[in-house]
């Protein structure tokens, strides 16, 4: 998969240290993901929540921080849409963040 908006991720993980390595583990699979479905994600992540046909909750440092992600299967494209703590995500429409 190609992911939009990694820098966000490495933004994110610079000001909240714990999840550097949860949130570049994350970036490995998904990058190297051949994920064409839901059901391919949830395969991986089985803990991950499906809020729609194309985006994912997943949940980061034993779902104290939460990562908002957006696919489009057919173009092998991963968009972050959010990340954040519990709390931050409970303040946004996780179906609808567009940025952060």
């Amino acid at each position: 998969m190609n992911v939009v908006k990694r820098a966000a991720l490495t933004a994110y993980w610079r000001k909240h240290a714990e999840t550097e390595q949860p949130l570049k583990e994350w970036f490995a699979t998904a990058k190297s993901g051949r994920w064409s479905s839901m059901a391919d994600i949830k395969a991986n992540y089985p803990k991950a929540s499906v809020l729609n046909s194309e985006r994912v909750v997943f949940d980061i440092c034993g779902g104290n921080y939460r990562l908002v992600v957006a696919f489009k299967f057919s173009a092998r494209i991963a968009w972050i849409k959010f990340v954040g703590t519990h709390a931050e995500y409970d303040r946004v429409n996780a179906r609808t963040v567009e940025d952060f």
